[in-house]
């Protein structure tokens, strides 16, 4: 391999926790609770790595997560566990095999170290623009603990030979086995064999490209802190790769990201109504509407479910974004007779989760809180690769992936 062209993957030691402590260090990603609720979820768990991921959760109430003190904080509760056994680190490079279970949904990934350099050269592609602030909170606490504690989520073109050698890798006994609060059974393998390693290395290496589905604050993160080491050290090393687990394009499994607004914009119900035939076929319906395909959405209004669905000729089918279902709605409903115009500042909109199903949309409506619900169509995986592969980006709150990947089963050290 020529020196140009870096690995797109590599093996890495892990840290990780011995096997008897498994269960009570995993613990959901950083940003899926607030303060409060990882708060209430460290209830009796000294071990979870939530002391790590959301340190301020040890400190007074009211403490600001982005203060000094909480990354300090966050190193000394890593560093208690390295010292006290709860983690350990592989003696030899490895890849893991990792695989989330809940009901009946089945993926398997790779853990892998993914090169910064693939993600500055968009061979790694994004589909999100990030924030400065958060790439600093990430940035900030790579280099407090230096490791990477929060994996990327990615993934890759369908490899029928990665997944045989995944399927393979996983019929050893796992070194990680446990069912998460959310019902999900997380395992992981070891993947310790040279031959194994070599040739995943090639298998990935062949591929043209991987996609972010979720963490691209993580990546960026990484990426300038690879940049920062290298003009300070003249090298980066480790720092040249970040912690990801990617899973094929057809396991991953994206739920609906949902819409529900504060108010009408000074529309009537029945002027509102109204002015969707516009752009949309509207029918009134019995209950709660799942879109069964992209066009069409579901709206709860007065304690009424509507089905709605864009006339075919207005969506644009050769744009990869404009095409999107939360692109739909938002030119043709959110703008127009809404007068949401910008997704990401307007405190007139809020998203929520399509795990939390259509009790919560009706609750928020009904409550008085907001006036109306959309119910999406999920964004799917070949529109995310699609954009991703334009260059382009999606409008905020566009795909929510579930099951989500646990904190703490696998680490990266910067070496």
């Amino acid at each position: 391999m020529s020196n140009d062209h870096p690995p797109l993957i590599r093996a890495f030691a892990g840290l990780r926790p011995r096997g008897e402590h498994a269960a009570a260090v995993a613990a959901p990603p950083y940003d899926v609770l607030s303060s409060e609720e990882a708060r209430q979820s460290v209830a009796g768990r000294p071990l979870s790595f939530l002391h790590v991921s959301k340190a301020e959760i040890d400190l007074p109430r009211g403490i600001d997560p982005f203060s000094p003190e909480v990354y300090a904080r966050s190193a000394e509760n890593f560093q208690r566990m390295l010292d006290g056994g709860v983690l350990v680190r592989d003696p030899c490079p490895c890849y893991y095999a990792y695989r989330l279970v809940i009901d009946g949904h089945v993926q398997t990934g790779l853990v892998a170290a993914a090169s910064v350099a693939a993600y500055d050269s968009n061979r790694i592609r994004k589909h999100e623009f990030t924030r400065p602030d958060k790439e600093d909170d990430r940035v900030r606490q790579i280099e407090a603990l230096n490791a990477q504690t929060g994996p990327v989520l990615l993934a890759h073109p369908d490899s029928p030979e990665v997944e045989a050698l995944l399927a393979e890798a996983t019929k050893a006994s796992p070194v990680a086995d446990l069912i998460a609060e959310t019902g999900v059974r997380h395992s992981v393998w070891l993947i310790d064999e040279p031959a194994a390693i070599a040739r995943l290395g090639s298998l990935f290496d062949a591929m043209p490209a991987l996609y972010i589905a979720d963490g691209h604050h993580r990546s960026a993160a990484a990426s300038r802190v690879a940049a920062s080491r290298r003009q300070r050290q003249g090298g980066a090393d480790s720092a040249e790769f970040f912690l990801a687990v990617i899973f094929p394009a057809s396991q991953m499994r994206i739920l609906p990201y949902n819409r529900v607004l504060r108010d009408l914009n000074g529309l009537s119900e029945a002027a509102f109504v109204a002015a969707l035939a516009d752009c949309c076929q509207v029918d009134r319906v019995r209950s709660p509407v799942e879109p069964e395909r992209s066009g069409v959405c579901g709206m709860y209004l007065a304690g009424s479910w509507y089905r709605l669905e864009i006339r075919p000729e207005s969506i644009p089918s050769s744009d990869p974004v404009r095409r999107l279902d939360v692109s739909l709605l938002a030119e043709r409903i959110l703008a127009p007779l809404l007068g949401i115009s910008d997704l990401r500042r307007d405190p007139r909109i809020d998203f929520v989760g399509g795990i939390r199903g259509f009790g919560e949309l009706e609750r928020r409506v009904d409550s008085g809180e907001m006036a109306v619900a959309f119910a999406m169509y999920p964004t799917q995986m070949n529109d995310l690769m699609a954009v991703a592969d334009a260059g382009q980006v999606m409008p905020p709150k566009s795909t929510w992936f579930e099951p989500k990947l646990a904190d703490g089963l696998v680490s990266h050290v910067l070496d």
